[in-house]
């Protein structure tokens, strides 16, 4: 290979790189890439490839040559400055501030199915406090024998437990009910994420205060400026309701509830209260503003459905996709992710043609009740336009639905528990764009 051919290859992996990157974000990485090839190149001595060619075989990578940095370089460690586009991403225009605003996991990018910590989204209602955990008490009162207080060293004492379980907000994909067509996987689908979560079991806790006869419901509500509430039913909290204080084996981020939230597994992510200040129990829900003008479902004869918790059966294929455009016909690995809130995923179906025919695919991850579960299958692609889309069906039977089915019951005027069968057009020239396929 000629060294220009290897100048022209590096500056095209520079460029796909650069792919995955919005507009201003795309053209600072390229100019800070080809400007450190041309560094690198001057500085061996060589005309803007030297460095660069010398660290491909044969050659011997410059940072083969020396000692590397010690332990303790950054005491808390951070990923490498070449994956610095996998990042959390907002909209300005969604929301009128970003105190109460949302971020989107970077699903496109992430492997496996758990979701790091500095990539979970986040949603706010008044933005992020600053909550100290020496002065923070979780409170147990309403219908019980035994009111409580707790300090977070006493919610420490009790038995813990930890479970895998997916968190989504209930509006994931919600700006495509009427038709939007977002252009990147981490906004259409990025108000999702998948942790180990630690904690005490809800029901732990209510067997401490004693519930009394007649209880049916929870209020639970954070510390907050907003002081976001919902109202849980006991069925919820005494199954398997849990509160934590530890994500993905360290404690709670302050963006999600440091030091102690609510999480509802399977249930939309607004009733997993963060910075858990009061659980206050009683026999009939609240119906406070996050239950009534909000996270309630507009249906076409003008009523609303309530309480919807469930998130539904749902799946989207991660690669190829916006951010992940195929390289030239040729086989390729097509996976993504599938997650039910009525629990474990049974079988995940990818077609290749809009919906006309199926093929099922194999799971790649563990199979877990209302987690994520990644999913896979092998595509010889011959260069022609495809229609790529994954069906999800779970342990209960549930079939994700096509758009078409899920507005016949629904309508358009809903924003939340969009989960239709997702389609990416992929392009003669593997470029990958989102379309509604009814």
């Amino acid at each position: 290979m000629s060294k220009q051919q290897e100048l022209d290859g590096l500056i095209k992996s520079i460029a796909a790189a650069g792919e995955k990157l919005p507009g201003p974000e795309r053209r600072l990485f390229l100019k800070q890439g080809l400007t450190m090839l041309g560094a690198a190149g001057a500085a061996s001595g060589a005309a803007g490839i030297g460095a660069a060619e010398a660290a491909l075989p044969p050659g011997v990578p410059s940072w083969t040559k020396s000692l590397g940095t010690g332990v303790v370089t950054n005491p808390y460690g951070e990923p490498s400055p070449f994956e610095a586009h996998i990042k959390r991403r907002n909209l300005e225009w969604l929301t009128a501030d970003k105190i109460a605003s949302i971020s989107f996991t970077p699903l496109a990018d992430l492997k496996g199915i758990i979701t790091p910590n500095g990539l979970v989204f986040e949603r706010y209602h008044a933005g992020l406090p600053a909550v100290d955990p020496g002065l923070h008490r979780l409170m147990i009162h309403g219908m019980v024998d035994r009111p409580i207080v707790l300090s977070m060293d006493d919610l420490m004492r009790f038995p813990s437990i930890s479970m895998t379980r997916f968190l989504e907000c209930a509006a994931n994909g919600g700006m495509e009910w009427r038709g939007a067509q977002m252009d990147r996987l981490q906004l259409t689908h990025g108000m999702l994420a998948c942790c180990e979560w630690t904690g005490v079991l809800l029901s732990t806790l209510l067997q401490e205060v004693g519930v009394q006869k007649g209880a049916a419901w929870i209020l639970a509500e954070g510390a907050d400026g907003s002081h976001m509430s919902r109202s849980i039913p006991m069925d919820k909290a005494l199954d398997d309701a849990l509160i934590v204080y530890a994500q993905n084996g360290e404690p709670l981020r302050p963006e999600q509830g440091y030091p102690v939230r609510l999480i509802n597994p399977g249930w939309e992510g607004n009733t997993c209260v963060k910075w858990l200040r009061r659980l206050k129990i009683g026999d009939k829900p609240w119906y406070h503003r996050e239950e009534t003008s909000k996270y309630t479902d507009l249906m076409p004869d003008g009523s609303s459905r309530e309480f919807t918790f469930v998130q539904e059966c749902n799946s989207v294929i991660t690669n190829p996709c916006p951010e992940n455009p195929l390289k030239g016909p040729g086989k390729f690995w097509v996976e993504g992710l599938a997650w039910s809130g009525r629990g474990k995923i049974k079988q995940v179906d990818v077609s290749f043609d809009g919906g006309v025919s199926w093929r099922t695919t194999r799971f790649t991850s563990a199979v877990l009740p209302r987690a994520l579960t990644r999913f896979g299958v092998e595509w010889d692609w011959n260069g022609a336009q495809a229609l790529l889309q994954s069906r999800a069906i779970d342990e209960t039977g549930y079939v994700q639905p096509t758009y078409g089915q899920l507005r016949a019951v629904r309508g358009t005027s809903s924003i939340y528990h969009k989960n239709a069968i997702h389609t990416w057009k992929v392009n003669n020239n593997g470029s990958v764009a989102n379309v509604q396929i009814s």
